[in-house]
C-alpha cells in the first residue's frame, strides 16, 4: 500500500485523501483503509465508510466489506473526531436574562447540556455560546464558570473576558455567589435545615454521586426549606426552597435523597415521574453575584419554566399553613 506523502496519494486538500491500491493487494475497503491510515481507528474509519465520505474508483461505497482490488483509487474524506467539534459554534436556542461587558446570565433549558463531553459532543451550551457571542472563543470553557445538570433549568451566569471569569470563579470559591432552587421532593418534609455530607462519586455506579462512602469526596453545603405539601398522584409531595454554599455534581439531587426526599421524576436517585412530570423537578430560580466591574451586586429570578408549573398545578397543595 502507498503509505501517506508517497505518490499515489494528493494533499492538495487537508480533508481528502486520495490512494492506489497498489499490485498484490485484494482486501475489504475497511482493511485497506487501516493500513493505509493508521492514525484513525477502525470503527472511525468504518463509520466514515457507512456514512458516505469514501469513494472507490469514483463512486460512493457504504459497505466496509465492499472488496477492493490493486489498481482502484480511493479517495476518503476525513471527518473531525467528535471530541474536535466540541468547541465549534452551533445555533442553540436559549434565553439571554442580562447581560453586560464582563457577564452574560441566561435561562437555561431543561435538556440542554451546557458543557461538551462523552456522548454529547455537540449540542451543548457552550456550542451556542460560541455561536451567538463570537468573543467567548477567547475565553477559557466559552466562559462558562458553573453548570447545572441536563435536566434541571435556570439561572446560569456565563463570563465575557478571562478577568471576569477568574473573578467569578473566585467568588464561587468564596461561597459569595448566591444561588437559589426550587424543588418538588418526594415526602412531607415538615423542617427545615442543612445538609453538609460530602459528595463523591457511587462506588457501585459511576454516574451517581453519593454520601455514603463516596470516591474523592469533596465538601458539599445545602440548605432546605419546606414552603408547602400536597399530593401529586395521591403520592406526597413538598414543594422545597434549596440554597447552595457549595457546587458539586448533583449537589442537591443528592442530598435530598439522603433524606429520604428524592427529587419528582429524578429516576437515578430514587424518585418516581409523578402526574406530567417527566425529569427531575429542580429550577435554579435566583443568581446573585458581584459585577468583577462595578463590585455591585447584581440579581436576577428566573420563573419555573412551563412544564415544571404544570406539575405543580397538578398537586393537591394542603391549603393548611399551620405545619409551616
Amino acid at each position: 500500500m502507498t503509505p501517506p506523502g508517497e505518490p499515489g496519494l494528493d494533499d492538495d486538500e487537508s480533508d481528502e485523501r486520495q490512494f492506489v491500491v497498489p499490485e498484490g493487494v485484494s482486501d475489504r475497503l475497511d482493511k485497506i483503509l487501516a493500513g493505509l491510515l493508521p492514525e484513525h481507528s477502525r470503527a472511525r474509519l468504518q463509520g466514515w465508510i457507512e456514512s458516505g465520505h469514501v469513494q472507490v474508483d469514483g463512486k460512493v461505497v457504504s459497505s466496509v466489506r465492499q472488496r477492493v482490488m490493486a489498481g482502484m483509487k480511493l479517495l476518503v474524506r476525513e471527518q473531525l473526531a467528535p471530541e474536535q467539534q466540541a468547541f465549534l459554534p452551533e445555533p442553540i436556542d436559549f434565553p439571554v436574562v442580562a447581560e453586560s461587558p464582563a457577564w452574560i446570565v441566561i435561562a437555561k433549558p431543561a435538556g440542554l447540556v451546557v458543557h461538551p463531553g462523552a456522548g454529547n459532543w455537540g449540542g451543548t451550551l457552550l456550542n451556542g455560546l460560541l455561536h451567538r457571542f463570537p468573543e467567548l472563543a477567547q475565553v477559557a470553557r466559552a466562559g462558562i464558570v458553573h453548570r447545572l445538570d441536563k435536566d434541571t433549568s435556570g439561572l446560569l451566569m456565563v463570563a465575557r473576558t478571562e478577568t471576569a471569569q477568574t473573578a467569578l470563579v473566585r467568588q464561587l470559591q468564596a461561597r459569595t455567589v448566591g444561588r437559589e432552587y426550587v424543588a418538588l421532593a418526594h415526602g412531607w418534609l415538615t423542617e427545615q435545615g442543612s445538609v453538609t455530607q460530602p459528595i463523591g462519586r457511587d462506588p457501585r455506579a459511576p454516574i451517581r454521586m453519593s454520601v455514603d462512602r463516596p470516591i474523592a469526596p469533596k465538601p458539599a453545603i445545602t440548605h432546605f426549606k419546606p414552603v408547602r405539601h400536597g399530593l401529586l398522584d395521591g403520592v406526597r409531595v413538598t414543594e422545597v426552597v434549596c440554597r447552595l454554599e457549595t457546587g458539586r455534581t448533583h449537589q442537591i439531587r443528592v442530598h435530598m435523597a439522603s433524606l429520604q426526599h428524592a427529587l419528582v421524576a429524578d429516576t437515578i436517585y430514587g424518585g418516581r415521574a409523578l402526574g406530567p412530570a417527566t425529569r427531575q423537578m429542580l429550577h435554579a430560580r435566583a443568581l446573585r453575584f458581584e459585577d468583577p466591574v462595578s463590585g455591585e451586586s447584581v440579581s436576577f429570578e428566573s420563573p419555573v419554566p412551563p412544564d415544571m408549573a404544570a406539575v405543580f398545578a397538578a398537586v393537591d397543595w394542603d391549603t393548611d399553613d399551620g405545619a409551616w
